[in-house]
C-alpha cells in the first residue's frame, strides 16, 4: 500500500473558502488519505507565505502538488491519491496550464528548476497518453520562452535534442523552436537535420531556429 501523503494548508482570517478546504482535508486525515495536516494562519506566520511565494488562500500542498483557491473534497481526494501513488509533477503542471494558471506554473519551474524535465516530459507522454491539449503546449512553449538564453534551459538540451526525434510533427517542430531558444551556436547540428523534416511546419520553424542562432541554410 502507498504511504498517505503529508498536507499543509495556509489560510486567512475572513478566507471564505479557507474552512470548507479545512474540513475536507481533515475528512482525509480522518480517512487515512493523508497522513499529516499542517494548518498555518498567515496572519499570525506571513512567513509561511513568503516562503512558498503565495498571496493567495486558501493555499494548499499535498504531497509535491500545490493548489490555490477553493477545491472540493473529491478534487483533493484525487491530488492525494495521485501523491500516494508518486505520479510525479507532470500532472499538476498539466493541470495548471490547462486551467489557465500559467504565471503559478512559470513561477514553480523557477523555484524548482529540476521540474522542467517533468514540464517538457508532457510532450512525449501526456497524462493517460491522451492527446495534449493546445492550451497545455501553449503554456510550455510561453513558459521556456521566457527560459529563452538561460542555463536552466542550456541544461535540458540532451532532452531537446531526443524531442526533435518525436513521431508527432507539432512536437518536433516545438523542440526545433526551443532549440534556437537555447542561444548556442552548437545546437546547429540538432537542427540542420530537421530542416529536411517531413513536415513543412517543422523545416520551417528549423530555418527560423538556425538563424536565430546565427546559421543560415542556403
Amino acid at each position: 500500500m502507498s504511504a498517505a501523503p503529508e498536507a499543509t494548508l495556509l489560510l486567512a482570517p475572513g478566507c471564505p473558502y479557507c474552512p470548507q478546504v479545512l474540513a475536507a482535508l481533515s475528512e482525509l486525515v480522518k480517512q487515512g488519505v493523508l497522513g499529516r495536516l499542517e494548518v498555518v494562519n498567515i496572519a499570525v506566520h506571513p512567513e509561511a507565505a513568503e516562503a512558498v511565494g503565495t498571496r493567495s488562500v486558501p493555499w494548499i500542498r499535498i504531497g509535491p502538488y500545490e493548489l490555490t483557491g477553493n477545491h472540493g473534497a473529491a478534487e483533493l481526494r484525487q491530488w492525494a491519491e495521485r501523491a500516494a501513488r508518486g505520479e510525479g509533477i507532470a500532472a499538476w503542471y498539466h493541470d495548471a496550464l490547462q486551467g489557465g494558471r500559467l504565471q503559478e506554473a512559470l513561477a514553480r519551474v523557477k523555484r524548482n528548476p529540476e521540474e522542467l524535465e517533468d514540464l517538457l516530459g508532457l510532450l512525449e507522454h501526456p497524462p493517460g497518453d491522451e492527446e495534449l491539449p493546445i492550451t497545455v503546449r501553449i503554456g510550455i512553449s510561453a513558459i521556456v520562452e521566457d527560459l529563452a538564453g538561460t542555463e536552466l534551459l542550456k541544461r535540458v538540451r540532451p532532452m531537446l535534442e531526443r524531442l526533435t526525434r518525436s513521431p508527432e510533427a507539432a512536437t518536433r517542430a516545438d523542440a526545433a523552436h526551443y532549440l534556437g531558444l537555447v542561444g548556442d551556436p552548437s545546437v546547429a547540428s540538432i537542427l540542420r537535420p530537421l530542416t529536411e523534416d517531413e513536415a513543412e511546419q517543422v523545416r520551417e520553424i528549423a530555418r527560423e531556429a538556425l538563424e536565430s542562432v546565427g546559421h543560415t541554410i542556403h
